[in-house]
C-alpha cells in the first residue's frame, strides 16, 4: 500500500492547476484491502473542466493516478463527486441548445 500520500498530492496539484476555483478542490483518501480510493470534490462550475469532453479529462487523470499507484505498488482509484448545483445536459445536443439560444 502507498505509505505516503503522493497520490493525493499528485491529484491535488493536477486538479488545482486546471480548475477556475482551486481553493474549492477537496480530496479525501481512504485505504483498505482493495487499495486506495481518492474522492474528489470541486466547485460546481469546474465539473465540466474535470470531466472533459466525453470524459476524456477524467479518464486521463485516472490513468495518471494508476501510474502513480503502480510506482508505489498500490491500486489507486478516483471517485469524482458531483457537487450540489451541478447541471447535467440531458436529451439535448449542443447544436439544439445553440439554435434555441439564437431564437431568443
Amino acid at each position: 500500500m502507498v505509505k505516503s500520500s503522493a497520490d493525493q498530492e499528485f491529484i491535488d496539484y493536477i486538479v488545482k492547476s486546471i480548475v477556475d476555483h482551486p481553493d474549492d478542490v477537496k480530496t479525501d483518501r481512504k485505504v483498505d484491502e482493495m487499495g486506495v480510493l481518492l474522492t474528489l470534490k470541486v466547485h460546481p462550475e469546474d465539473m465540466g473542466i474535470i470531466i472533459g469532453r466525453q470524459g476524456a479529462t477524467a479518464k486521463a487523470i485516472r490513468t495518471l493516478l494508476r501510474i502513480v499507484g503502480t510506482k508505489h505498488n498500490a491500486r489507486v482509484n478516483l471517485k469524482i463527486e458531483e457537487p450540489e448545483g451541478a447541471r447535467r445536459e440531458t436529451g439535448t445536443s449542443s447544436i439544439d441548445k445553440v439554435v434555441e439560444d439564437l431564437k431568443m
